[in-house]
């Protein structure tokens, strides 16, 4: 990776995520304004079909294609966009980020064969940006309708959760377009991930063992052999174990020193 960064260095685009937000927020315009709604986004979508038909265009512009939503939507949705993306280009640098959104957009295309009529656009592409801002700053608080915060890695979580359905449900050209954008993500984040996993699971093997010896040691309980109380009873008395004893006798304080050692048990001395 560094020494990429250091050849490609000349070739990388200053602040991408702007030129993203800027290209879609004008297709959504056109859109609204086209005599035919919609116009300019089935002109830009990735058709594989088409684009064997000569609209090789479609290759390139198919990221610049906005989700069919609501003005007040499509607004937070390209700040939160151009946040997520500046975010990252700050961790990782402007080459880094190159990198990341070219794999996602060749992964993509290249998933789009699997089904060459149907159209394609960047949606899991631009949701794989906010992935990798949520594995950057997780504890992150993001106001969901302005209004309701919620830490990234919640909402994450849920993207997550939304991917794998949409995975189950979907048809062969969904799952590879899914996948290219898992993939786009592990490339970058999979030795990390690889890690949290680990010590997820070696913290819950841990707290698993110690809740189990708090179980085992809650579970002990001792008796005085002369007047019969018990740990239950005294939940905070000393009771101890006479070494002179035959077996395990147990003792209250008071008769600790006060009694008859016994030679066998069963027998006393």
């Amino acid at each position: 990776m560094q020494k990429l960064e250091r050849r490609l260095a000349p070739y990388a685009v200053q602040n991408p995520t702007l030129y993203l937000v800027m290209g879609q927020a004008a297709v959504y315009f056109g859109d609204q304004f086209s005599p035919q709604p919609g116009a300019w986004s089935e002109r830009l979508l990735l058709i594989p079909d088409l684009v064997m038909q000569g609209e090789v265009w479609r290759l390139f512009t198919f990221p610049f294609v906005p989700p069919d939503v609501r003005l007040i939507f499509i607004l937070f949705y390209l700040m939160a966009l151009y946040s997520f993306g500046q975010t990252i280009e700050s961790f990782w640098g402007t080459v880094r980020y190159n990198l990341f959104l070219l794999t996602g957009v060749l992964a993509t295309a290249a998933a789009a064969w699997l089904a060459p009529w149907q159209p394609c656009s960047g949606f899991y592409l631009e949701t794989s940006i906010f992935l990798a801002y949520a594995t950057l700053l997780p504890n992150a608080p993001l106001l969901v309708y302005f209004v309701i915060p919620v830490q990234a890695k919640w909402l994450a979580l849920l993207t997550w959760s939304f991917y794998a359905f949409a995975f189950y449900h979907g048809d062969w050209a969904r799952r590879g377009i899914i996948l290219a954008a898992v993939a786009n993500y592990f490339l970058f984040f999979g030795k990390s991930a690889f890690v949290f996993v680990k010590d997820w699971r070696r913290r819950s093997e841990f707290k698993r063992k110690v809740l189990a010896g708090n179980a085992a040691a809650a579970a002990i309980r001792h008796e005085c052999r002369v007047c019969g109380i018990t740990s239950d009873m005294a939940p905070k008395m000393a009771f101890r174990y006479c070494s002179q004893c035959a077996g395990s006798c147990c003792y209250c304080p008071e008769h600790l020193r006060a009694h008859e050692h016994v030679a066998e048990v069963g027998v006393k001395s």
